[in-house]
């Protein structure tokens, strides 16, 4: 039953993609029959595993980032937790799909960026970033300083970082919260704030994906200052030559099996000196995580298999040269886009129900999907128009990205803690699977066309995605202040209004027991 339950709750998130994908794949610009082949079982695949990495995921993950991160105070001393989140950060995400995905994609676009070498570059950066969230935690750093900080030193840094690392630095940073690394970070975030936060409130228990996400971004940059601005031609895309189902199936094997080993080892390790459950409790969580690794194995094959296409393929039909006004149909495109497959992506799921039970039920799972799903609709959108626009301008990104990392800096000085860490941590997990397999070649193919650089300007989907939800969440936790005023003045009238009626009632009392004693006391005089 819980199987079925998931199954039509991802199917019917879905749906909204699948009509675009008909729409546009059948009928506006019809794909040959082994392309729609792909497609159909790709769609499949990804409905299939999702549902099924979603029930191993309760199940497994989630109980194994709350275990591991309570026990992590029986270390005593900070620097072993800050040395513990350092390991983990990189284990997890040299080992994170979204990220190989995204690493091959770049090493396809421009050969001189070696495709195991960014993938460290990467680990090294969110595991430092890791290192400071937990850090911050535990001495109860304020959150808003450190998001202030390290965002002016990142636009500091933009400016001398080669033109062609811009927009793949901000990319990689959303790639490495990805299926596995997010739901295990954001419980292993709570486990440490609800344990060794001096606060220990629902404030501490966001933001440490948000964090982590700051280093890869300057891990990226310092590789490409070492590196130095690539010297060959513009480069280009395509994903004319994506493998056979069974060589994506071959490879995601592996790759899989990568991503959840160090969330297992970890956890055996803590599970024999720490935590030590009982051997049936034990049994389920590992057969959960047999579950998760099945799941995510046929979700990753099915995305990669049709979705790399299809991106492509839909981005290009609305390339004509007769027609040239057509492209502009891509910005409502791309918005429909980004929104649709928000609400398939199974780490903004995740992100929801966790908010649901850390609010206590105020804040409910769908509000936040809903609210994910406009932002990142919004980004798509501008990610799109940055790319029709672009006039070959170095950095020309950052026309973009200042004044939305601005926007989300200031409005976050009056957001309320909770809502902080959230919105950054949202940033993180809207940027999935499914947007490097989908939106990112539509992106990449339509730079190509353009006869653009497609390293510097195809990326830069994810940057988008990364900066929107934060505005949006932080504008939602604006409006539940402000809710939540209201709703605390008008409790405050009505208790003063409830001890002025009782106070009336006691006079109204005495005046009535008075009468009696007082005829009483006339009638012996």
């Amino acid at each position: 039953m819980k199987f079925l339950r998931n199954l039509k709750d991802v199917f019917l998130s879905s749906l909204p993609l699948l009509a675009i994908m008909i729409i546009i794949c059948v009928f506006f610009s019809p794909m040959d029959g082994s392309e729609l082949f792909r497609l159909f079982v790709g769609y499949i695949f990804a409905i299939a595993g999702q549902t099924l990495f979603l029930i191993g995921l309760e199940a497994s993950i989630l109980p194994i980032g709350k275990l591991v991160g309570g026990s992590l105070v029986k270390l005593k001393k900070t620097v072993f937790i800050v040395l513990f989140g350092f390991v983990f950060g990189l284990l997890a995400t040299v080992a994170e799909p979204a990220v190989s995905v995204l690493s091959a994609q770049v090493h396809m676009v421009e050969g001189l960026v070696d495709k195991t070498l960014l993938i460290w570059v990467l680990g090294f950066g969110i595991g430092g970033a890791v290192s400071l969230a937990l850090f911050r935690v535990i001495k109860d750093i304020n959150i808003k300083l450190i998001f202030g900080i390290f965002y002016v030193l990142i636009f500091i840094l933009a400016f001398v970082v080669p033109n062609s690392f811009l927009a793949l630095a901000f990319d990689g940073s959303g790639s490495t919260t990805g299926l596995v690394s997010s739901p295990f970070i954001l419980t292993l975030g709570l486990g440490v704030s609800m344990t060794m936060s001096r606060t220990k409130t629902n404030d501490e228990s966001f933001g440490v994906i948000g964090i982590a996400s700051l280093g890869p971004i300057l891990a990226v940059f310092i590789y490409g200052m070492l590196l130095g601005e690539p010297q060959s031609a513009a480069s280009g895309f395509s994903a004319g030559g994506v493998q056979s189902f069974w060589d994506i199936a071959a490879e995601n094997f592996l790759d899989v099996a990568m991503a959840i080993i160090p969330v297992i080892a970890v956890f055996f390790i803590f599970q024999l000196i720490f935590i030590k459950l009982p051997k049936r409790r034990l049994f389920r969580i590992l057969l959960a995580s047999g579950v998760v690794y099945i799941g995510l194995h046929i979700f990753l094959t099915g995305v990669n298999f049709g979705f790399l296409l299809a991106g492509e393929h839909i981005g290009m039909a609305f390339m004509s040269e007769s027609a040239p006004w057509l492209k502009w149909l891509l910005l409502p495109l791309g918005f429909i886009l980004g929104f649709a497959i928000t609400l398939s992506e199974p780490s903004v799921t995740v992100l929801g129900g966790q908010v649901e039970i850390i609010t206590n039920g105020h804040i409910k799972k769908n509000t936040i999907r809903i609210a994910l799903a406009v932002g990142i609709g919004v980004a798509a959108m501008l990610a799109l128009a940055k790319i029709l626009i672009d006039d070959g301008s170095e950095r020309f990104i950052l026309w973009f990205l200042i004044p939305l990392y601005a926007a989300a800096l200031i409005i976050m000085i009056f957001t309320p803690k909770l809502f902080v860490g959230l919105a950054f941590d949202s940033g993180g997990v809207g940027s999935g699977a499914m947007i490097s397999a989908f939106l990112t070649p539509m992106t990449l193919g339509i730079s190509t066309y353009l006869g653009q650089d497609a390293l510097s300007s195809g990326f830069g989907m994810i940057a988008f995605i990364a900066v929107m939800p934060i505005i949006t969440i932080e504008t939602l936790g604006l409006v539940y202040s402000v809710k939540l005023k209201k709703l605390h003045t008008r409790e405050t009238e009505r208790r003063v209004f409830d001890d002025e009626l009782n106070q009336l009632n006691a006079l109204s009392l005495d005046a009535e027991g008075a009468r009696p004693r007082q005829a009483e006391t006339a009638s012996k005089n």
